[in-house]
């Protein structure tokens, strides 16, 4: 079968912005995986995306060029417009066309996308086994009657390595690292725990416990991205890395004792850092020298809200662990939660100051559909999103939900940052702001400032040097 997987991610950063960033430039691992299982079972697959086009009339050209019989399309619930328009597209160029999506947003809002004509099966879950039979099916002439397919949790260990040349782009370096190669790489799937935020959306995709590839098959995949890619640093993506210490520990011995001296970047949380400070000292000296925490407040009673299961100072004390040990911290933050006050917004961005990271990540709360809080929002009638594209959680992304002071969420974090950021940063985002308020720094600059190499470079020196 001739199949194309489409990768829609550009509601952010928009058609082309290959190459871009993080957002511009990571590798989608569901699609490289979907691809690998396909070409694995015979058939031949293609990948558009759309990052790399300049707009609906490319896609059009390439639909027509490789005349797919299946497409395929993953889909997060911010990117549902863009995905959407795919596959309405592809409808239009030729109905014969089968057309399946898959992804977060189908997999916890199925029934949204059951009316839709342009969609011919929505694969719900984790679609490696799923996809490769349906595929199968279509070539043989077998066409299910039920729209929606229950996909099927695979043994990890089996599946093969990403097809990572679907993507043909190397992946940009995070900031907590400067090293170049760079690559991601995921162990495992789900998250044990059950903050308000997220849950219960991601256990309907990947049920209620973590399922984690072995060390040994990790690691195999990283000899196979050494060889390949010569890569000087990595990062792992799972929700919490080190929620399973003794996984954790079997890897570093066992990282070291293959040869690597590569650098990697995890994500943890601030309880397992406060319970476990050894832990993270063997992976330092294994070679981490980043981690993402997601404090997400300052405030106990948010805290509590959120069910994030830990406390104030839980955050305090890890910051001070890992800065102990000298790993870098990218802290994310969350504000305008629900029932959220001034004052514990400033709770929040006290701790920031305070703690003092490497990078900050700050996100205006947005509703996630599926998760509890996107529920208590509904039932409380604060939803102010009125469309997909509203999901994003950018900084900058205001009016989410109804009782919250957005102005002064801004000014109050502007203060923050004015006190507690080296003055380059605050001169440079002075800069930017000023110019994009009298129309002289648009999008468009800013992705040719992203694709020069030495802009980067110098963005990288200053954060590691200076930050």
């Amino acid at each position: 079968m001739r199949v194309v997987l489409i990768y829609s991610g550009i509601t952010s950063i928009g058609f082309d912005s290959i190459g871009i960033g993080a957002e511009g430039s990571w590798i989608n691992h569901g699609l490289c995986l979907l691809s690998a299982c396909a070409k694995q079972a015979g058939h031949d697959v293609r990948l558009i995306d759309l990052r790399r086009l300049k707009g609906w009339e490319d896609f059009c050209s390439k639909i027509k060029e490789y005349q797919p019989q299946v497409v395929g399309a993953t889909m997060m619930s911010v990117d549902f417009e863009p995905a959407v328009k795919c596959l309405r597209l592809v409808k239009e160029a030729d109905r014969g066309i089968k057309t399946v999506v898959g992804g977060p947003h189908p997999s916890i809002m199925p029934e949204e996308l059951l009316g839709l004509p342009e969609i011919d099966y929505i694969i719900t879950g984790e679609g490696e086994i799923s996809f490769v039979r349906l595929l199968d099916d279509i070539k043989n002439g077998r066409h299910p009657s039920e729209k929606i397919i229950a996909g099927e949790p695979a043994d990890l260990d089996h599946l093969p390595c990403g097809d990572r040349d679907l993507f043909g782009i190397g992946e940009q370096p995070w900031w907590l690292t400067d090293k170049t190669p760079f690559v991601t790489i995921i162990a495992g799937r789900g998250c044990i725990y059950n903050c308000s935020f997220c849950q219960p959306a991601e256990r309907k995709i990947f049920g209620k416990k973590v399922r984690r590839r072995s060390v040994d098959n990790v690691l195999a995949e990283l000899r196979l991205l050494r060889d390949r890619y010569h890569f000087q640093s990595f990062m792992f993506h799972d929700d919490c890395l080190i929620e399973n210490q003794a996984w954790v520990r079997e890897f570093c011995v066992k990282y070291a004792e293959q040869g690597f001296n590569q650098e990697f970047i995890c994500q943890g949380r601030a309880d397992i850092i406060c319970k476990h400070p050894d832990l993270i000292k063997d992976m330092k000296n294994a070679g981490l020298v980043g981690i993402i925490i997601g404090f997400e407040s300052g405030n106990q009673r948010i805290l509590n809200f959120l069910r994030k299961g830990v406390t104030v100072e839980q955050n305090y004390r890890a910051a001070a662990i890992c800065k102990e040990l000298d790993v870098r911290i990218q802290a994310n933050y969350m504000l305008g939660i629900p029932t959220e006050t001034r004052e514990e917004v400033l709770d929040t961005l006290r701790m920031i100051e305070t703690i003092q990271p490497k990078l900050y990540s700050q996100s205006v709360y947005t509703p996630a559909p599926g998760s509890d809080l996107f529920e208590y929002c509904k039932q409380h009638d604060l939803l102010l999103v009125n469309s997909h594209n509203d999901y994003r959680r950018d900084a900058h992304m205001m009016n989410k939900i109804k009782g919250v002071d957005y102005a002064f969420l801004a000014k109050a974090t502007a203060r923050m940052k004015r006190r507690s950021q080296p003055w380059y940063r605050v001169m440079i985002s002075s800069a930017i702001v000023y110019l994009v308020r009298k129309n002289r720094f648009t999008f468009a600059v800013m992705k040719q400032l992203l694709r020069n190499d030495l802009f980067r470079r110098l963005a990288h020196t200053i954060m590691h040097n200076f930050g």
